[in-house]
C-alpha cells in the first residue's frame, strides 16, 4: 500500500545520516511535500544531491541553483514524469507477483532496477509483474536475464546520449547565445517539452525495424532447424561471419592532430562503416574507438562489406587506411554480443592486416569462393598472437586492383593524393610528404620517432 516515508526510512534508503537530511529539508532542497513525511521523489533528490556534493559542490549552491534554474525539480521531472507513487517492499511485490523474494532481488540487482535494491515506485512494482509474465511465456531465468541486461544498458546509452547531446548542442549553443537566468530555463525547458513526448515513439520505432531485421535471421534458424540441420549445443551457438574494421593509424593521427579533428575523422569513418554494413545485410556489434565489430549471416556478406569499406575510405581526401579481418565459424550469443575462439581469430586477423588489407581465413575463402569480382590471394601460414596454430591467410581484393598512387603522412598517418600534400622533406635522399606544416614540424623535432 502507498505509503510516506519517515526521514529514518528516507536515511535507510539513500544511506544518507538523518542529521544530514534534516539540514537538507531546512534549506529547501527536500520535503515539498504536505505532510512531514518524504516521497519517492525525494529519494531521487537525496541521491542528486549526494552526486553533487562529491563532486565539490556546496550545499547552498545546489540549493540556489535548485530555485533559479529548478535543477532538481527537472531532474525529478524527468524520473517520475507522471508522478510518483511508493508501494510495498521488495519481498511483498515478489510475493503479489507469486516470485520468490530472492529471484527478484536478483533481477533487480542485475538489472540496476533499483540503486538500493528495493522497490520504491509503482514503476518499479510492474518490472516485477512483467517478470512473471516472461518466466510464465517460457523464458528460462538465465535467458530473462540476458535479454534485461541488454536492454538496460543499450537503453542507457540511448538515455544518456540524449541528456549529453541535447546539453551540448542546445543549452550550450542557448549561453552562446547569450541567453541566461530564467530566460535560460524557459527555453531549456521549453525544448525539452516539445521532445520528451517524441522519445518513446522514436524508440519504438527502432525497436520495430531492429526486430524485422531480427526476424529475417530467426526465419533463417527455423528453417534450417526443419532441414534436418544438427541442433546448436549449447543453446545459443550458431554459425555467422564476424568482421574486425579500423583506421590503421587512428592513434598517431590523434596524437598529431587533436581529439576534435579525430573525432571528424571517426565521425565520417563510422557513417561510411554503417552505410555499408546496411546495404550488406549485417550489423555493428559494438564500436570502441575507432575499431568496429561487425556481424554478418555469411561469409560473401562479410568480405563484400569490408572491401566496401576499403573502397570508400581510400576514396576519402586526407583519410588513414583502413585494415580488416573476416572469419567464419561457430560462435556464442550471449547479451546480445558474440563469443568464443572464432570471435578473438577475426580479431586478430584485423590487427595482423596492413594498410588496406582485408584478411581472410580458409574457412571463408571456401564460403565466399565465386564472390563477384574478388579474387582471394594467397599469404601463407601465420602464427597469430594469442593462438596456438598457424592458421592458412588469404587477402581478399578486388580483381586486377592496382597500386594508390596516394602517399602517407609518417606524423599522422593520413593518405594524401599529389594534390593534397601541403609540405615535402628530403631526408637522406628520401622524400616524405606532409598533410600540413604542424606535421612536418612534428617530424623535424624528432624524426627517429617516425622512421619506419
Amino acid at each position: 500500500m502507498a505509503h510516506e516515508l519517515t526521514i529514518a526510512e528516507l536515511s535507510l534508503r539513500t544511506g544518507e545520516p538523518v542529521e544530514h537530511l534534516e539540514q537538507w529539508r531546512s534549506v529547501g532542497v527536500i520535503g515539498h511535500g504536505d505532510g512531514p513525511g518524504f516521497g519517492p521523489e525525494d529519494v531521487e533528490r537525496a541521491r542528486l544531491i549526494q552526486l553533487l556534493l562529491r563532486r565539490g559542490f556546496a550545499l547552498d549552491a545546489i540549493a540556489r541553483a535548485d530555485k533559479e534554474q529548478r535543477l532538481l525539480r527537472n531532474y525529478v521531472e524527468i524520473v517520475f514524469p507522471g508522478g510518483a507513487t511508493l508501494t510495498d517492499s521488495l519481498e511483498e511485490a515478489a510475493e503479489q507477483a507469486g516470485l520468490a523474494a530472492d529471484l527478484v532481488r536478483r533481477f533487480a540487482e542485475a538489472v540496476g532496477l533499483t540503486e538500493q535494491g528495493e522497490i520504491v515506485t509503482e514503476e518499479d512494482m510492474q518490472m516485477v509483474r512483467v517478470l512473471k509474465v516472461a518466466l510464465d511465456a517460457g523464458f528460462p531465468e538465465d535467458a530473462l536475464f540476458q535479454l534485461a541486461r541488454v536492454q538496460a544498458d543499450a537503453l542507457g546509452r540511448v538515455a544518456e546520449a540524449e541528456s549529453r547531446l541535447f546539453h551540448f548542442f542546445v543549452h550550450e549553443r542557448l549561453k552562446a547565445a547569450g541567453v541566461s537566468g530564467p530566460e535560460l530555463v524557459e527555453q531549456t525547458s521549453a525544448a525539452q517539452d516539445r521532445l520528451r513526448p517524441l522519445i518513446e515513439p522514436v524508440l519504438l520505432y527502432f525497436h520495430r525495424r531492429g526486430l524485422a531485421r531480427a526476424a529475417r535471421e530467426d526465419a533463417v534458424l527455423h528453417l534450417a532447424e526443419e532441414s534436418g540441420l544438427p541442433k546448436a549445443e549449447p543453446p545459443g551457438r550458431l554459425p555467422v561471419a564476424i568482421a574486425f574494421v579500423d583506421l590503421s593509424s587512428f592513434t598517431p593521427l590523434a596524437e598529431a592532430m587533436g581529439d576534435l579533428a579525430a573525432a571528424q575523422v571517426l565521425d565520417r569513418f563510422s557513417g561510411l562503416v554503417r552505410e555499408a554494413v546496411n546495404r550488406w545485410d549485417g550489423r555493428v556489434v559494438k564500436q570502441i574507438g575507432d575499431a568496429f565489430m561487425l556481424v554478418f549471416p555469411e561469409p560473401k556478406s562479410a568480405v563484400a562489406c569490408a572491401l566496401e569499406i576499403e573502397r570508400r575510405t581510400a576514396a576519402e581526401s586526407q583519410f588513414p587506411a583502413v585494415r580488416s579481418g573476416v572469419h567464419w565459424g561457430s560462435v556464442l550469443y550471449r547479451e546480445g554480443d558474440y563469443l568464443g575462439s572464432n570471435v578473438n581469430i577475426s580479431a586478430r586477423l584485423a590487427a595482423e592486416a596492413q594498410r588496406h588489407q582485408v584478411l581472410v581465413t580458409t574457412a571463408v575463402r571456401r564460403e565466399a569462393e565465386g564472390l563477384a569480382e574478388v579474387e582471394f590471394a594467397p599469404l601463407g601460414k601465420r602464427r597469430l598472437k594469442g593462438l596456438a596454430d598457424d592458421l592458412e591467410l588469404f587477402e581478399a581484393r578486388p580483381r586486377g586492383s592496382g597500386s594508390s598512387l596516394k602517399v602517407v603522412d609518417p606524423v599522422c598517418g593520413m593518405e594524401l593524393r599529389p594534390a593534397e600534400v601541403a609540405a615535402r622533406l628530403s631526408l637522406e635522399g628520401e622524400e616524405r610528404a606532409f598533410c600540413s606544416q604542424e606535421c612536418l614540424r612534428r617530424f623535424i623535432a624528432a624524426p627517429q620517432r617516425y622512421s619506419s
